[in-house]
């Protein structure tokens, strides 16, 4: 029988008072970016440090209370955490909006650059997993620990940012292999009141509740506060007694449950979220969906905006859309979470109609084009019709992004269609080695830190000595050999192997050994099985006994990922091998803690996925920053950071993604790598000179840093965020709603103008000269007669498209130009424009008429066009 509580109590640690600020320190994740921090925390206990798998908060609450007493009478360790709490509160300093800039050491690129042209601006960031530390397991893989190191860059940039996500009872699952190889997830509930969490109460110290619609019912939730830095970011979590079973189970899991929880999760996330700021106090003016998961947020805005500015919804929709960024990572059609029309009606019906929204203009908006979706509510598609910025996560997603969501916009071409890109960073401070970051603070100096996007800064690598960059690296592939050892031995010993396969784990692997990196999720499109295609020929590679080889690899497949745990599977019989045992491990348990170990300790990093369905990866540029090469597949940022002499490229820039064409590839790709490592990659690492140098591997290592550090770090990518959407978004929203809602009434009523009218416009005639003689760099002209009916020359855009015909006779690469109005007479316009041909060949010409873009939106938002 279980205890009867009387009463439950928050017990803290008692610290001494000149430790109190210990805990401050604790509260604030600030330590897990900076080296220091960390140092501070280890010391004061190693072993408690590593058993509460690197959470100070836990560690305080166990410390003994001689080892604080011990902490008191060092005069090393007080000296240092004086010197820790100096740099703590010099960094939170700069950032306060209230601090005299004149006393300050140094200030944010956000207060040097943009707070006084744009007062008042506040962005709030929502995403369904945030990944900052291991401890706080709020993240599964690269979309967490982007946006934890969003978190972190916008706290160092100085930006009025606040994250929004939710906090799940049992985290991300714990992967664990059995003796077969085969994936098995435990899920250990966190103990929310020991991790660097606080939550959001009123003055009577009670915990507040945000409630959103939940079918027919309430689901309730309470909000922790992170301090992350200089931002906070807000979590929810249902798990209360205020609700029932199901209810408290709907942030049980990451990713876990099915389709209805998954809807119950974004529904909180979106609305609840929103909730969650106004009882925080804050009121943002710009919006930042990262994925498609808190879209119903364009609800809950349109809903205010309805209540307190008295907009009807086309207004409000307008106002909401103009304050809103939709970041996809997607770049396959599977990768969206679409719903079922009679899910959304029960858990949207009855807050719709509490709030005048109507729900079939609701579910219209995200439904999809395409034919086979019409009876789901697709969230991207939503996302894309309620944001008035959207963005792909590197050049080549965007290409990809506006091919797969073209049809949301029938009324552009392709390279029309209005969604942009901003490639991923990562966060310098985050995953730089302690070795590669000592050697940063010596030879470029000790505020490279702070300027990662500079150029000239990253070229003083130059200034590194050989010998001394080489041994920072080998000194960090020596500790992830320690790391492997150690947790492989673990590995063995919790499968009850025998002592001689725990002493054998405990050996394997060699700290002077060409070492190989491959880490991410086990999805069969990433390919973690291409290095093993041909395994006596990988066998020769790993045992050449002058140039030996080794593989860590890591990685997690979904719960529900039958094939990848398939591939999980088969690379742990493999490793068995003869040949290859002890020259592959692969590590459990895949985290931020691996991943630091990984990105920071070997030599090559290794993505082989399928060229065009990787939007961005970051674990490569994780890895490029602590002078790792990669070896990589043209796709996602590598595509645009591949130059030769920085690292190597898989193949060419061909696509083959049809069923038949995969096999095909996978060996032409399979046999691209193998040539690679035996004639490029292993020689080089191995052509020593008489000081025992790698000298054009250290060259290479060099140029990788000067080229792609200052570009592939979060502190470019967030700065990018700020100058081409935040702050213009907070301006345009500024704008609509200013003067009594002005523009924002014009807009809907210009719209409504257009729609009206718009069955009238048509093309009347086309003339084009010369008379079937077309010649190159010889003049032609095109005129057209327009019926415009009750609209006027200012209302549209008339535009004259060109360019080669393809073998299906369409242009698939169109230019396009504005044609002049050369006579108006009433509802009839004429317009001309002249051209030449620049190549021969079969050519095609059409014209176009489009809404003009202008009054806050671009020619194809309103998906009108009459074309010639």
């Amino acid at each position: 029988m279980g205890i009867k509580l009387l009463k439950t109590m928050r017990v803290r640690p008692h610290l001494p008072e000149r430790l109190k600020r210990l805990e401050e320190l604790a509260y604030n994740l600030w330590w897990c970016w900076n080296t220091e921090g960390v140092e501070l925390f280890r010391r004061l206990s190693y072993d408690l440090w590593e058993e509460t798998y690197h959470n100070p908060v836990a560690l305080l609450g166990r410390l003994p209370q001689e080892k604080l007493n011990a902490a008191l009478e060092d005069d090393a360790f007080m000296a240092f955490y004086e010197r820790v709490l100096r740099h703590f509160d010099g960094y939170m300093q700069a950032g306060n909006p209230s601090a005299d800039p004149e006393r300050l050491v140094m200030n944010t690129w956000y207060r040097a650059r943009a707070a006084a042209e744009h007062p008042g601006c506040a962005i709030a960031y929502f995403s369904m997993e945030f990944g900052l530390t291991e401890s706080l397991q709020s993240y599964s893989d690269g979309l967490g620990l982007l946006a934890g190191d969003h978190l972190k860059s916008a706290s160092d940039l100085g930006l009025p940012l606040t994250g929004v996500g939710l906090l799940y009872r049992d985290g991300y699952f714990r992967q664990e292999l059995n003796q077969d190889g085969w994936q098995q997830e435990t899920y250990t509930p966190l103990d929310f009141y020991n991790l660097p969490l606080q939550l959001l109460a009123g003055p009577d110290g009670k915990a507040k509740l945000v409630d959103v619609p939940d079918g027919k019912g309430r689901l309730k939730a309470q909000v922790w506060k992170v301090a992350v830095g200089r931002v906070t970011l807000l979590l929810l979590d249902a798990n209360i007694p205020e609700n029932n079973e199901g209810a408290r189970a709907v942030t049980a899991q990451l990713y876990g449950g099915d389709t209805e929880t998954r809807i119950r999760q974004e529904v909180l996330l979106g609305i609840g979220g929103c909730r969650a700021l106004e009882l925080a106090g804050i009121k943002p003016t710009f919006y930042h969906m990262n994925e498609g998961h808190s879209g119903f947020l364009a609800l809950e805005q349109m809903h205010h905006l309805m209540r307190e500015q008295k907009l009807g919804f086309e207004e409000a929709r307008q106002a909401a859309q103009a304050r809103t960024l939709f970041t996809t990572h997607t770049p396959v059609p599977a990768g969206i979470d679409r719903f079922g029309l009679p899910l959304v009606e029960k858990y949207l019906a009855g807050y719709c109609e509490a709030h005048n929204l109507p729900l079939a203009k609701v579910i219209t908006l995200g439904k999809s084009p395409l034919e086979n979706e019409k009876n789901e509510f697709n969230m991207a598609v939503f996302a894309l019709r309620m944001s008035a910025y959207r963005n792909g996560v590197s050049a080549l997603h965007g290409v990809v992004s506006r091919k797969m969501f073209d049809q949301v916009w029938p009324s552009a071409q392709v390279d029309e269609v209005p969604i942009g890109h901003i490639t991923n960073g990562v966060h310098a401070r985050s995953w730089v080695a302690n070795e590669m970051g000592a050697l940063y603070d010596r030879y470029l100096g000790p505020g490279w830190i702070s300027h990662t996007v500079k150029t000239d800064v990253w070229r003083r690598v130059e200034r590194i000595p050989a010998e001394e960059l080489w041994r920072a690296r080998e000194r960090r592939r020596e500790r992830l050999v320690t790391f492997a050892r150690r947790r492989l031995a673990a590995q063995v010993a919790a499968k009850h192997g025998v002592k001689s396969e725990i002493q054998a784990a405990g050996e394997a692997l060699r700290p002077d050994v060409l070492t190989i990196g491959f880490a991410r999720r086990f999805a069969t499109y990433k390919r973690a099985n291409l290095l093993f295609r041909d395994v006596e020929r990988l066998k020769r590679i790993l045992g050449n006994p002058a140039c030996p080889v080794q593989i860590l690899i890591a990685g997690k497949a979904h719960p529900k990922d039958n094939l990848g745990k398939e591939l999980i599977k088969q690379l742990v019989h493999l490793q068995r091998e003869p040949g290859l045992s002890g020259r592959i491990v692969f590590v459990e348990n895949y985290d931020i803690c691996v991943v630091r170990y990984l990105v920071g300790g070997v030599d090559v990093w290794l993505n082989n996925p399928r060229r065009l369905l990787e939007a961005s990866g970051t674990s490569g540029m994780k890895a490029a920053i602590n002078g790792v090469l990669n070896l990589s597949v043209l796709d996602g940022w590598w595509d645009e950071g591949y130059q030769p002499g920085l690292g190597w490229a898989i193949g060419d820039r061909s696509e083959h993604l049809e069923p038949n064409e995969l096999d095909e590839q996978d060996e032409i790709d399979a046999n691209a790598l193998y040539d690679l490592l035996e004639k490029e990659v292993i020689p080089t690492f191995y052509q020593r000179g008489a000081d025992g140098l790698p000298r054009e591997w250290i060259a290479m290592i060099k140029r990788n840093l000067a080229a792609l550090a200052p570009v592939f770090n979060t502190d470019r990518m967030v700065e990018e965020y700020c100058t081409r959407y935040y702050l213009p978004g907070h301006e345009r929203a500024a704008r609509l709603m200013a003067d009594g809602q002005q523009q924002v009434h014009e807009l809907v009523k210009w719209q409504e103008r257009l729609r009206g009218a718009w069955k009238d416009v048509a093309v009347k005639q086309v003339a084009v000269s010369g008379d079937g003689d077309y010649a190159v760099a010889r003049a032609t002209d095109v005129t057209v007669t327009l019926q415009l009916g009750a609209l006027t020359p200012d209302d549209v855009l008339v535009e004259l498209c060109r360019g080669p015909l393809d073998t299906r006779d369409e242009v698939s690469q169109a230019s396009t130009e504005p044609m002049q109005l050369v006579r108006r007479d009433g509802g009839t316009a004429e317009y001309r424009a002249a051209f030449t041909f620049a190549e021969s060949g079969r050519q095609g010409l059409g014209v176009r008429i489009l809404p003009r873009p202008g009054r806050e939106l671009n020619s194809f938002e309103a998906g009108l066009i009459v074309w010639a």
